[in-house]
């Protein structure tokens, strides 16, 4: 039962307000003690021609208590007490007989979302930075799909540009070792990569020979493309085994040359519109009355750049899956590119501009540590994760050395703090990596939470089978009623994650469900008590509070164990 709208209609029916208005004005009180909603009546008095404290005391004596501890009135404000035996009844029945599905809605039936994530540069290193892209956007796919969105997770390769030049341009200068590329491909591509930088700064021609390459590459000369392709499959195959140790899966690879072909139409339609204008030998969309530097679609050049490769990506995606929202999970200092690229579109007419999201991430750093592609100053991604498993290995070797499947609950646990860590604070604010913490088992970790569920399932492996009738009016005490109030807004996380493209809004409400947990577990017996209907109702508030931490944590990418 969706206590807050039942509120609502109650207040309904006895004052002229519309349902929408009255639902928006609902508050939860900041403490338990004044009410478990609370209703201002301010808005009112002008049409009611009254103070609002003799309208909250009218409702008072009007309104339907059914379900309803009591309702109060302080001052303007009326506030309602649900009656714990009755809200907790509902909220875990409706738990335990959806279980798996508990959360999920048809809210996105019907509805395209595209969203592009990871999209990691071919024969770079796969580093920690692009862990938050993928996450994230992993996250808000699972999260939309969960409440009936149909997701397009697309993987926007940055297998195009003049980086490309300047790798071919080094392997055909035999920098390359042909063994270590054999073995270790992103490494020694990396290797050559940061030679032909060191080399440039002493003979800045290179840069021109670079540009050539390209340019063959561009034209579709045989050299250049087999030497693309060599270096694209290197790098696919590397990056598969991190998607792999995520659990992160694509619907599409579509990357930037994949829109090579397709620019031109766009770049058509915008000269038509009137809208390409000559600058500096550059053809660009100018954006001064936005207050912005102009949109460059060729550079002088003739070559094209990523806001142009863009524009087609977004064209092809709206002709393909004809979408509700196309998100971009993409760092924080493109924001301006995507501002760009949104309002050119915009300004070309279309009207679908504004279903464009970019969803922007901050940094991820160790101390003071700068990561640098260039200088090949970079934290592997798969380095990081097989060391996560590792340290957590130690850790249940320390204190559970006798635990079954150590090696595979490790991975869970390590590889799920890592994914918890970049997901519990909002997505703009940097991280700063500290192994103790992010491993710790106490405080708001990725592990304390699987810890959490263990816990829970252990009770009920140690209770057996729950029979008989459960009498929830005994579940009444205030960590009871906390915890299935918890449960009861899950679904109402879920729902603003999504509507501010933020997963951490789940991972938050994950960590308070957990924390309520443990304070009723510390408060009260649950198998060791008297009372047979108290322990099942119990019991079930357990294994209820397993299945919502479950479903959470799998919508935010991240498995669960039974034991630890």
């Amino acid at each position: 039962m969706e206590y807050k709208k039942v509120v609502a209609e109650r207040i309904k029916k006895c004052v002229d307000l519309d349902l929408e208005t009255i639902e928006r004005l609902i508050e939860i009180p900041p403490r338990a003690e004044m009410g478990d909603f609370a209703f201002p009546c301010f808005q009112l008095s002008k049409t009611m021609r009254k103070a609002p404290q003799m309208i909250a005391e009218q409702i008072k004596n009007e309104i339907d208590r059914e379900g309803f501890e009591k309702v109060e009135n302080a001052g303007p404000y009326l506030n309602f007490f649900l009656d714990k035996g009755v809200f907790v009844k509902s909220v875990l029945e409706k738990v335990l007989a959806e279980k798996d599905s508990y959360g999920s809605s048809n809210v996105g039936v019907g509805k395209n979302v595209v969203v592009e994530y990871s999209s990691p540069n071919i024969a770079k290193p796969f580093h920690v930075g692009h862990l938050f892209t993928t996450v994230i956007g992993n996250a808000l796919y699972k999260i939309m799909k969960f409440e009936g969105y149909n997701c397009i997770g697309i993987n926007h390769l940055g297998d195009w540009g003049t980086q490309f030049g300047k790798l071919i341009y080094a392997y055909k200068q035999g920098w390359a070792d042909e063994e270590k590329l054999a073995k270790d491909p992103i490494n020694e591509l990396l290797r050559i990569y940061v030679k032909f930088h060191e080399e440039a700064e002493k003979n800045p021609a290179l840069d021109d020979e670079a540009r050539h390459h390209f340019k063959n590459l561009e034209e579709g000369k045989e050299e250049e493309t087999a030497l693309w392709n060599k270096f694209k499959d290197m790098s696919l195959k590397e990056f598969n085994k991190v998607y792999e140790m995520l659990g992160v899966k694509f619907d599409s690879y579509a990357g930037e040359s994949f829109y090579s072909d397709k620019m031109e139409s766009v770049i058509e339609e915008i000269d038509e519109k009137g809208l390409l204008v000559e600058s500096q030998g550059a053809k660009v969309v100018m954006l001064d009355e936005y207050n912005m530097p102009p949109t460059i679609i060729k550079k002088a050049d003739g070559a094209s750049i990523y806001a142009t490769r863009d524009l087609a990506a977004a064209f092809y995606r709206k002709k393909t899956y004809d979408f509700y929202k196309n998100i971009y999970v993409v760092g924080i200092d493109q924001s301006l590119h995507f501002k760009q690229v949104f309002t050119t579109i915009g300004l070309m007419g279309h009207e679908w501009s504004k279903d464009c999201v970019h969803v922007p991430f901050g940094l991820v750093r160790f101390a003071d540590k700068k990561l640098s592609t260039r200088k090949g100053d970079v934290i592997f991604l798969e380095d990081l994760l097989k060391e996560a498993i590792s340290k957590t290995l130690e850790i249940i070797n320390e204190k559970n050395p006798s635990l079954e499947n150590k090696e595979e609950t490790a991975k869970k646990i390590g590889i799920g703090a890592v994914v918890f860590t970049y997901l519990k604070n909002t997505r703009e604010r940097d991280i700063v990596f500290d192994w103790k913490e992010m491993l710790s088992f106490d405080g708001e970790t990725g592990p304390y939470v699987q810890y959490t569920y263990a816990r829970g399932k252990s009770i009920l492996r140690k209770a057996g089978e729950l029979n008989g009738e459960v009498n929830y009016s005994k579940l009444t005490t205030a960590e009871e009623f906390e915890l299935a109030k918890l449960l009861d807004s899950f679904q109402s996380s879920i729902l603003l994650a999504i509507d501010k493209y933020e997963p951490s809004v789940v991972t938050r409400h994950i960590i308070e469900i957990a924390k309520a947990f443990n304070k009723f577990y510390n408060s009260h017996n649950i198998l060791n008590v008297e009372d047979e209907e108290v322990k099942l109702g119990r019991l079930k508030l357990v294994e209820a509070t397993c299945q919502v931490i479950s479903n959470g944590l799998n919508i935010l990418g991240i498995e669960t164990v039974e034991k630890m």
